[in-house]
């Protein structure tokens, strides 16, 4: 767990995609293959121009292929929580007769098995932008050496099975390993890009095969609840964590019939305030809003000092069904309306549970 300290001694370190690791590694490969270049270190461009430099891991001909070679780099994500920060990225590359650059799933990437997202049902989980990246470097090693083939390439991850089941891989129909992912090559501290985007996938997925309600949910518990209360499949639970806006702002572009949105009465009062990311980095509880919208459904003035004081949300929540005041109501109302404005054409509807998993407000 990364230690919160008063101070930030120095910025915050960006690190590199696994499309990045992906496109250092197959050039170190075909370079090999090409020019008879053992590189310890692959230099690449990066879509917005930058010249990186990655060190390599290794970089070598395969044994039992003579036209084939491989080279690994570790993945770098700087100082961003990235699951596969750390793990080794590898690319085996064989020349082939046929002209083009065709992309295979190695060991530890997975496969498309579900319609929606931007790659077609049994296509490797390499995504458009690292392809491109790397039948860029490919093609341009190929004219400036003459060479009028084409290549196979293969990439893997080490251990990227196991890795897959920390991401939403499985529930997007991904199996098998991870994605090789990235849109600039850079992976910028806490941007969780990568989360925002897996969020999008969920939507287009459940989209694309056919559910038009979809729950998005704050965690393990509130999908449960959301599971129990109106039975929906795995496909239709979307896993936003804290990043409400993230599904409310991609709605506005593909539309659902309805809504379910279903967080901890905590993160929920969040959004009732107009937070879009419920994250406690850049959003706080308010107690003396609760205190406010308490007193509007007719709290005394005991009850709002004793909600103002709590030490969490939860407390807060319990001294007010104590005197019969529906915080959890109060609050899910308050949430669903900041939620229509931002995507007025849906059914929107909002559910607050507490530590336990029991619902404890709703609008609809």
């Amino acid at each position: 767990m990364r230690e919160e300290t008063p101070e930030q001694a120095a910025p915050l370190r960006s690190g590199y995609t696994t499309g990045s690791c992906a496109t250092a590694t197959s050039l170190a490969a075909a370079r090999l293959l090409l020019l008879g270049e053992t590189s310890e270190r692959a230099e690449i461009v990066l879509p917005k121009g930058q010249c990186v430099t990655m060190t390599l891991s290794f970089c070598r001909r395969v044994a039992e292929q003579a036209d084939a070679a491989e080279a690994g780099v570790i993945k770098d994500a700087g100082d961003d929580p990235d699951v596969t920060h750390g793990a080794l990225v590898f690319a085996r590359v064989r020349l082939s007769d046929e002209p083009g650059v065709r992309f295979h799933a190695g060991p530890g990437v997975g496969t498309v098995t579900r319609a929606g997202l931007a790659l077609a049902v049994g296509e490797p989980a390499i995504n458009p932008m690292p392809r491109k990246m790397m039948t860029q470097h490919l093609d341009a090693l190929a004219a400036s050496t003459g060479y009028g083939g084409g290549f196979d390439v293969s990439i893997g991850v080490e251990n990227g099975e196991a890795l897959a089941q920390k991401t939403m891989n499985p529930r997007l129909g991904i199996v098998g390993g991870l994605s090789i992912l990235g849109t600039t090559g850079i992976v910028r501290p806490f941007s969780c890009s990568a989360y925002i985007a897996s969020i999008h996938q969920g939507i287009d997925v459940a989209r694309a095969n056919g559910y038009r309600h979809i729950a998005a949910c704050t965690g393990n518990q509130s999908e449960d609840a959301m599971r129990a209360h109106y039975g929906l499949p795995d496909i239709a639970l979307i896993e936003m964590g804290d990043f409400a806006g993230a599904v409310l702002k991609h709605l506005r572009r593909v539309s659902v019939d309805k809504l379910s949105l279903c967080g901890g009465f905590g993160k929920l009062s969040k959004l009732a305030a107009g937070h879009m990311d419920l994250h406690s980095r850049n959003s706080s509880i308010d107690l003396t809003l609760l205190a406010v919208w308490a007193a509007d459904a007719g709290a005394s003035d005991v009850l709002q000092a004793a909600i103002r004081a709590a030490n969490t949300s939860q407390e807060a929540l319990k001294l007010a069904r104590a005197e019969g005041i529906a915080l959890g109501d109060i609050v899910c109302r308050r949430a669903r309306a900041v939620a229509l404005d931002v995507v007025p054409g849906i059914e929107i509807e909002t559910f607050a549970i507490d530590r336990q998993g029991n619902i404890v407000g709703s609008a609809a």
